[in-house]
C-alpha cells in the first residue's frame, strides 16, 4: 500500500520576490524606503510565512511521504491520487490550487490570522498534525465546494472554484451572442463573469451589491452559480436587458462568440486560459469535479 504524500502548497512572499528582484537585503530596503513602506513589515510577513511552513512541516506524520510546490510551478506539479493538500497562504491560493485536483483532500492553512479573510484557510498551523491524522483514518469532516466550468465546441475545457471570466484579453469589448433561461441577446460588453457559491464571498459578492443586490447568491456547496455582465453596452445591435442571473442545477449558460478573439480562464489565472475564435460557442455550468476541504 502506498504511503500518503503530503503536499505544501504555498507562494513566495514578498521579501523573497523583492530579494530575487534586488539581490540583497539592503537593496530591498532601499527600495521600499523610497516607497515608504517599511523593510520591517515586508520582513515580519516572511518570517511569518516561513514559521507556519516550519510548523505545518513538523505536523506531517514522519510515515507519510511529502512534496512542496509554489504556486508558480503549480501547472507543472504532477499532483498523485494518495495527496493530501496543505495549502498555506491566502485565500486565493486555494483557488490557484483547485482547477488541479480530482478529489484529493485540502486543509487551508492561514500563516496571518487576521490578515487574511480565512475563509478557505481557517486553520492554524498547530492543528496540521491533528487534521492530517483524522483525514488518515477517514474521520476528517469535509465540505465539498462547487465549481464552475467552461467548454468550447472543439472540446477545450477549464473548472475554477471562484469564477470564470469571458472577455477580451486586452479588456476591450467583447462581442457575443448571449444564451441563458430561454432568452437571447446580442452583447458589447466588458466580459461576462460566472461564479461559484465560494466565489460569492469575493468579486461575485462586490459585483452584485451594485448590479443585482437582490440576487440570492449560492452558497459553497449549492450547485448553482450566479452570472453577471460587466458594462454592457446598449447600441442600435446590441441590447443590456440580460446582465445577471442564477444558474440551477444543471441549467447552462451559452454564447457565441462574435469577436476576433475571446478568452475565458478562471480564479484572475489569465495565463491558463482558452483561445475562442470568431462564431464558436462555449457553456459554462456547475463543473462535476467539487473541491473537497477539510473542516475539522
Amino acid at each position: 500500500m502506498v504511503a500518503p504524500r503530503a503536499v505544501i502548497v504555498h507562494r513566495a512572499s514578498e521579501w523573497t520576490e523583492l530579494i530575487a528582484r534586488h539581490g540583497t537585503r539592503g537593496q530591498v530596503a532601499f527600495f521600499l524606503q523610497q516607497r515608504d513602506q517599511s523593510p520591517s513589515a515586508v520582513s515580519a510577513r516572511h518570517d511569518d510565512l516561513h514559521a507556519a511552513l516550519t510548523a505545518v512541516a513538523a505536523g506531517i506524520p514522519s510515515d507519510w511521504r511529502r512534496a512542496a510546490v509554489e504556486r508558480a510551478d503549480l501547472p507543472r506539479f504532477a499532483f498523485e491520487p494518495e495527496d493530501v493538500v496543505l495549502v498555506v497562504g491566502q485565500d486565493g491560493l486555494v483557488a490557484n490550487v483547485a482547477k488541479y485536483l480530482h478529489d484529493q483532500p485540502v486543509i487551508g492553512v492561514d500563516p496571518a490570522p487576521g490578515r487574511n479573510a480565512g475563509v478557505l484557510v481557517p486553520h492554524a498551523p498547530a492543528a496540521t498534525a491533528a487534521l492530517l491524522a483524522r483525514v488518515g483514518d477517514g474521520s476528517a469532516v469535509m465540505q465539498e465546494r462547487t465549481m464552475v466550468e467552461v467548454r468550447s465546441d472543439d472540446g477545450q475545457s477549464l473548472v475554477a472554484l471562484n469564477e470564470i471570466m469571458i472577455g477580451q484579453p486586452g479588456h476591450q469589448s467583447a462581442r457575443y451572442l448571449l444564451e441563458v433561461a430561454g432568452e437571447t441577446e446580442r452583447q458589447s460588453s466588458s466580459g461576462i463573469i460566472i461564479g461559484t457559491g465560494t466565489g460569492a464571498s469575493g468579486w461575485c459578492r462586490s459585483i452584485a451589491r451594485i448590479q443585482a443586490p437582490r440576487l440570492p447568491l449560492p452558497e459553497p456547496a449549492e450547485e448553482a452559480l450566479a452570472w453577471f455582465v460587466r458594462e454592457p453596452w446598449p447600441s442600435p445591435t446590441t441590447g443590456a436587458d440580460l446582465i445577471a442571473g442564477r444558474l440551477d442545477g444543471d441549467a447552462p449558460l451559452a454564447l457565441r462568440v462574435e469577436s476576433d478573439t475571446l478568452v475565458a480562464f478562471g480564479d484572475g489565472i489569465e495565463s491558463d486560459r482558452l483561445s475562442l475564435g470568431w462564431g464558436q460557442r462555449v457553456t459554462v455550468g456547475v463543473s462535476r469535479r467539487t473541491l473537497r476541504t477539510v473542516v475539522s
